[in-house]
This record gives structure tokens, sequence and C-alpha cells, in this order.
């Protein structure tokens, strides 16, 4: 069994999703993780998907489903290894003013600390700019002093910064 990303972005319209997931499961395709979601009317679809068929025969089939519309669909082949068992989650927010440099300098920090974005979402609603965040932290990770440093870093960015376990009963 192959294992593939395949993205889907473009416009918005009625019928994305039940499109690519119809034809990924005419070639016997099973999705494995997904997301998906709006970015200013755009779409954007990441999925892992399983299957029997080759690379060409699924960017082929998904091509073929959307050969009438503008959206940019590719199929990587992944080595369908199953990531480690996760750390600790933890959520963090960000908001404040917008600014460029937040995601990246927020991100930075965590990685500093040996931490792993593994979701994260950004909106900006007037000039108030806001980032949710899921972390994983190895069991060596010193949260207090993560905390602290994101505490400073707020202050540097102009904004407030906020990182507390996840609810697992939510996730």
């Amino acid at each position: 069994m192959n294992t593939y990303a395949v993205t889907v972005l473009g416009r918005d319209r009625p019928g994305i999703i039940a499109t690519a997931t119809g034809a990924l499961a005419d070639l016997g395709g099973n999705l494995e993780d997904s997301s998906m979601t709006l970015l200013r009317g755009h779409f954007a679809m990441t999925l892992v998907v399983s299957c029997g068929a080759d690379r060409d025969a699924v960017h082929g089939a998904l091509a073929t489903a959307f050969a009438d519309t503008d959206l940019v669909v590719s199929v990587i082949e992944l080595d369908g290894a199953r990531p480690p068992a996760p750390g600790a989650t933890h959520v963090l927010s960000v908001h404040g003013g917008d600014r460029p440099g937040i995601v990246s300098a927020v991100a930075g920090l965590v990685a500093s600390h040996g931490g792993n974005v593994t979701d994260l979402t950004t909106r900006l609603a007037g000039s108030l700019y806001v980032l949710i965040a899921e972390v994983e932290l190895p069991p060596s990770a010193d949260v207090d002093a993560l905390t602290d440093a994101l505490g400073a870093l707020a202050t540097e960015l102009g904004v407030e910064a906020t990182l507390r376990p996840a609810d697992t009963d939510l996730l």
C-alpha cells in the first residue's frame, strides 16, 4: 500500500471535498489524516491517503475530477512511516496588534525549547491578530522556562501569549 500527501488549493466552491474524496475512494484510497480550511475565500485541503494505486494514477484521477476548475492538485508519495508517540500537548494562544514576524518568532521560540507545532491557525480581524497552536513538548521540556520566554517575547512583540496544557477530552 502506498501513502500520499494530496493537496487541493483554489477558489472555494461547493463540492470540492466530495469530488476529491470520491475520486480517491474510487481508487480504493483510505483517508488517514486530513486538514481543510478556507483562507480568504480560497479552499486549502491536505490529505494523507493510503492507496494501492501509483502516484500518477492518483494524480490523474484528481486532475480529471477537477479538469474544469482552477483548482491546483498535487500528490507526493510519503515514506509511510508513522510519527513517534506525541509528548505532552499544550495549546498556545497569541493575540494582539498585527505585525510581520509573529508566527516566525513564536514558532522559533517553541522549537528552541524542543517543542513541535503540530497545528497552527491564524486569523486577522481588523487590526487584531490571533494565533492558536497545538504544541507537543517532550517530557524533558521545561514548561515554566518556555512560559517565561513566551511572556518576554510577547512583550517584545506587543501581544499577549498564553501556554496551557491541552484538555485531551477536547482534542
